[in-house]
């Protein structure tokens, strides 16, 4: 028997096909899991350290990357649920609860260099804009420590708004990243307009780097892109030694990566973290 336009009509969204069906139920669930995070103060950050190439023994910042617990306990990195996320409140709420942890571990270690990841769409959240403007008026460091990052697809969805937002903040001291930068289509007119102070080029370039002749000509060209703009470049996902030297030798910046420490919810710069965990 043929279906007619009615019927097909009565279908909900997502539930036309068993392919349709089983993702739209995963993204459902992931949507809840993380919801249930945020009510149940299940948030947190995870830091990795970002170190200078050719000195890496000693971090020149950390980013601070958004994890949730789930009611086994298992840690759920930010990889796992972003996309699912971005465009709801869930999304707007996690943007504030990262700046929110990452301002007071700025002003709990007045040293710390800190990187917080944003979506260019909590820049008209009145929430997020509100915790931002109180982590700088009570620390008069808070801006010159403090980095934002926003991936390239984000910041291409508004961008004369990102550009705007920048601008201000950078006035403030505050500086701004270009996460993922190859992962998305960003516009070269929009690069120039847009100021960051630094690129971050997106790991599926970086991985096996050091034997890959593809990507050693397009994080050369991204480099070169970064060293143009005078904005300084970060290698992301480093994960082993010839990796690294090979970095070092073209004249990245900085790396960050498994090679130099796996992200953790513990702060590596607070030893009474750790011995507390080890008492």
């Amino acid at each position: 028997m043929g279906y007619d336009a009615k019927t097909w009509a009565d279908i909900p969204a997502g539930h036309d096909n068993p392919l349709n069906f089983a993702v739209t139920s995963r993204d459902r669930q992931l949507i809840e899991m993380v919801t249930d995070a945020v009510k149940n103060d299940r948030v947190m950050l995870a830091y990795q350290a970002i170190v200078p190439a050719g000195a890496p023994a000693r971090p020149a910042l950390y980013e601070g990357l958004i994890r949730v617990m789930d009611t086994t306990g298992r840690i759920i990195p930010a990889c796992d649920f972003i996309a699912e996320i971005e465009a709801t409140e869930t999304g707007r709420i996690i943007d504030c609860i990262a700046l929110e942890q990452g301002l007071k571990a700025m002003h709990d270690y007045p040293d710390l260099r800190l990187a917080i990841n944003m979506s260019a769409r909590s820049i008209g959240y009145p929430r997020w804009n509100e915790i931002l403007r109180r982590g700088l008026r009570g620390d008069p460091t808070a801006g010159e420590r403090l980095i934002l990052e926003i991936t390239e697809s984000s910041a291409m969805l508004v961008p004369e708004l990102v550009v705007s937002f920048m601008t201000d903040l950078q006035s403030e001291g505050v500086s701004f990243a270009l996460d993922d930068f190859g992962s998305g289509y960003t516009s070269f007119r929009y690069l120039k307009s847009f100021y960051f102070d630094i690129l971050k080029i997106d790991g599926q370039f970086i991985r096996g780097v050091a034997h890959d002749p593809d990507n050693q000509v397009l994080t050369n060209a991204m480099l070169s892109i970064a060293e143009q703009f005078d904005m300084i470049c970060i290698a992301e996902s480093v994960e082993t030694a010839e990796d690294a030297h090979y970095l070092q030798r073209i004249g990245m910046d900085c790396l960050q990566g498994y090679f130099f420490g796996a992200p953790t919810v513990r702060p590596p710069w607070d030893t009474t973290a750790w011995e507390s965990a080890s008492a």
